[in-house]
């Protein structure tokens, strides 16, 4: 009988920390309290600690921890490497926000599938409704959970969340904004899928209506300002699954899968 023995790697060496200022080599970087209590108490990372530092610009460095004081973690950056881990597809999702812990999910698992950009929309059939104070505090939380997601994924460069817009401003705005990128609709009404589409396809506009779905006046307006609408199969997906699904075909067929 044949046995197989796999060698787990150490966790905290695969430890990625995202660092929103400059990072240079040969340097320090102090970890503001949040971030630096999370390092401490949640990963349980202790002084010699080796992690990898990444800011945004595509870059990720390495690093060891230093110094761990009460709020603050001090950590010294000893090496740089340019990695893109980048789709060649280039994805904006226009998500209707859905309720609860759907959206962190959409959010989430979309920058792990290589998304370039989330545009959260409010429509008719919304069923959460913000405030403009609370649409502020919101986006600071999605944007928050795609740098984690960038952090879990190997991630350099982190996918901007976009202000919160409603559906017909943001359609009206992006027939300018995304000029020569496939539009997709996705409907449980519409009667093509991705399949029939182009096969050069470089850049896409996936739009994903809330839980009940986009109503009827919106995916034909939808329609007019140039979006091809596509189904994922017979059967009717949440908008948690919808989105998601359409993404890993859409990496599949013209992405990097």
């Amino acid at each position: 009988m044949w046995h197989n023995f796999i060698t787990m790697p150490d966790p905290k060496s695969l430890t990625r920390i995202y660092f929103s200022g400059r990072i240079g080599v040969g340097g320090k970087c102090v970890l503001p309290p949040a971030q630096a209590r999370h390092v401490t108490r949640v990963l349980r990372l202790r002084t010699g600690d080796a992690v990898t530092l990444f800011n945004g610009d595509g870059d990720e460095y390495s690093a060891q921890i230093a110094r761990i004081g009460k709020d603050a973690v001090t950590l010294n950056v000893s090496g740089c490497r340019a990695v893109d881990r980048e789709a060649p597809l280039a994805v904006t999702l226009a998500q209707v926000v859905s309720s609860g812990k759907r959206m962190d999910f959409t959010v989430q698992k979309a920058v792990e599938l290589g998304v370039a950009a989330i545009q959260p929309l409010t429509s008719s059939r919304s069923v959460v409704r913000l405030a403009p104070e609370r649409a502020a505090t919101h986006l600071a939380h999605w944007q928050a959970v795609a740098t984690a997601a960038c952090e879990q994924c190997g991630r350099n460069r982190v996918p901007k969340v976009e202000p919160l817009l409603d559906f017909h401003e943001w359609l009206a705005r992006s027939a300018k904004a995304h000029d020569g990128a496939a539009k997709l609709l996705l409907s449980p009404r519409a009667g093509g899928s991705l399949r029939e589409l182009s096969q050069s396809v470089h850049s896409v506009v996936l739009l994903a209506g809330p839980e009940g779905g986009l109503a009827l006046h919106e995916e034909r307006a939808a329609e007019q300002a140039g979006f091809h609408p596509v189904r994922l199969g017979p059967r009717v997906l949440r908008t948690e699954t919808a989105a998601i699904a359409a993404l890993a075909a859409l990496q599949a067929l013209w992405g990097d899968f």
